[in-house]
């Protein structure tokens, strides 16, 4: 009888070459979740920012008070209320007063989630 059949040393050597793909596949793969994390957070800072200098344009230089402000508005100014909340690794914290505004955003945990934290104030002015 002639059986065609892999044998059990072919079957090792493909399960090898497979773990060193995934070895090497792996770490390619987070780092780039981590890097889309970090322009999410950067993106979102952005909007919150765009949006409390829209208002404040529209009310005579007064910038809001609390996100209400920015997401009840019609047509609301921001749809999502990131204040308090966690999204995609980074947790947001912001700061409203009629003259100023503060948003950071602080990966959940540093290296996995994200690589560092950003804070946008008054004006736009984004940094690391």
């Amino acid at each position: 009888m002639n059986k065609k059949a892999f044998s059990l040393v072919e079957i090792m050597i493909v399960v090898a070459i497979i773990a060193l793909l995934a070895a090497i596949a792996i770490p390619n793969l987070l780092r780039a979740k981590i890097s889309a994390n970090d322009s999410l957070a950067k993106s979102t800072l952005r909007t919150l920012s765009t949006a409390s200098e829209t208002y404040a344009t529209t009310n005579n230089g007064t910038y809001p008070g609390a996100i209400a402000s920015l997401t009840t508005a019609t047509p609301p100014y921001v749809n999502k209320n990131y204040c308090g909340e966690t999204v995609s690794g980074y947790a947001y914290t912001c700061t409203f007063g009629t003259a100023s505004y503060s948003f950071t955003a602080t990966p959940t945990t540093v290296g996995t989630s994200g690589t560092k934290a950003f804070t946008v104030t008054t004006g736009g002015i984004l940094s690391e």
